[in-house]
């Protein structure tokens, strides 16, 4: 797709233009980010009609500042729709039908429907392309049997991404289809996994004679890895590059908690300012970075560089949280929730500690969800840095030949 010049001073004008027509401390989220997809200000990047204008990506950091300035209601799109936006959207652009895009990406960017990613598999994890979920076609539908695990969101998705295997004879990476499941079809059944923070944002969903239409196939049959390699190289881009304001974010949390320090020894107090210090440097540096690989980012799917921020992201996360534990002390082993059994709400914490505690437990998931780390670096090994490849034996042998856990 070509793309045509414009000017930042234009998309400015262009967002308030919007913001005169719907302004978001006036009007619903829903009303204001359809109009905001309307004008072609939900992804720039993306063709006229379709939420865009045909103009370089970068030039979507435009939008965001011009809306941050006038206005104080502000919707972040990984907290109301991560999956849809940050990996639906692009997938649907790429690989889906007429009808999925005009029909699916204006409510995918307002979070009407939230959406959910049907990959990994109690036997297939780290090695998404070993799944044993199969889709038969029976005239014009697909019926799918199988089961899939670590689904976030799956309990609010209106929509999910599901990759299953269609040709058990064809080697693993060529034998699987890509559909767009709607989550209200008989034969879907959800049921919550609660990790330690005592929530069940993950789920498990099980697939009994679930019946699809043909229509709603990504692509070809056959090309489901193709169509989720879109998913994923998305993925990893929009987890490690959506990069907040200088300061903000985690590390601006840790910062608050460390100006409202208490009971800390001299010499515990002098450690850790370093570590908070360097803490704040590799934050830093991690969002300028992100930063500069949006500005150089053309228009297209990601490559696998995106697996960079990512990876750098999930382990810097992680450690922020722990130094955070250390700075507030002997009150870091406490858990005030009690590990009460409960539904992600979005509900607010009463204080930064007990904030802190929660987010230290979520972050050990960053490591793993989207790809674990191990995996970035395979990719980042191989597929950035051009080097050998760990053997494998499973290459261009028949899915059903392959010794399998489950």
């Amino acid at each position: 797709m070509a793309i045509r010049e414009m000017s930042e001073e234009e998309v400015r004008g262009r967002v308030r233009a919007l913001l005169a027509e719907a302004h978001p401390d006036r009007v619903s989220q829903f009303e204001f980010r359809g109009k905001q997809y309307d004008h072609g200000l939900a992804w720039v990047h993306f063709p006229e009609g379709y939420g865009g204008l045909g103009i370089s990506p970068r030039l979507q950091a435009v939008v965001n500042d011009e809306i941050r300035r006038h206005a104080e209601t502000v919707y972040e799109d990984m907290q109301i729709n991560p999956i849809g936006i940050g990996m639906g959207a692009p997938t649907v652009l790429t690989h889906g039908t007429e009808w999925m895009k005009k029909n699916l990406l204006r409510r995918v960017f307002t979070a009407e429907d939230i959406w959910c990613q049907l990959f990994s598999e109690p036997g297939a994890g780290s090695d998404v392309a070993g799944l044993a979920t199969r889709a038969v076609r029976d005239g014009d539908h697909w019926v799918v049997n199988g089961q899939k695990v670590w689904t976030s969101l799956a309990h609010i998705s209106k929509w999910g991404m599901l990759l299953a295997r269609t040709d058990p004879d064809a080697p693993k990476h060529s034998g699987m289809s890509y559909f767009l499941l709607d989550l209200e079809t008989p034969g879907v059944e959800v049921r919550p996994l609660h990790h330690l923070t005592g929530e069940a944002e993950f789920n498990e969903v099980f697939l009994s004679d679930v019946r699809i239409p043909a229509e709603r196939m990504f692509a070809t049959e056959g090309e489901g890895w193709k169509v989720a390699i879109t998913t994923l190289m998305n993925e990893r881009t929009a987890i490690g590059g959506a990069a907040s304001r200088k300061g903000g974010g985690s590390i601006g949390a840790l910062l608050d908690l460390w100006k409202a320090r208490r009971g800390l020894t001299a010499e515990t107090e002098t450690i850790l300012r370093d570590r908070v210090a360097r803490l704040y440097v590799e934050a830093e540096l991690l969002r300028l970075t992100a930063l500069r690989a949006r500005a150089a980012q053309k228009a297209g799917n990601p490559g696998p560089e995106g697996s960079i921020s990512k990876l750098a992201h999930a382990e810097l996360n992680k450690r922020i949280w722990e130094c955070a534990m250390e700075v507030i002390g002997d009150d870091s082993l406490l858990y005030e929730a009690g590990y009460r059994r409960r539904r992600p709400s979005g509900e607010s914490f009463a204080t930064r500690v007990a904030l802190a505690k929660y987010q230290f437990l979520r972050s050990r998931a960053n490591s793993i969800e989207g790809g674990t780390s191990e995996v970035m670096r395979n990719i980042l090994g191989e597929r950035v840095l051009g080097l050998p490849g760990e053997p494998r034996t499973d290459k261009d042998v028949p899915w059903k030949n392959i010794p399998r856990s489950a």
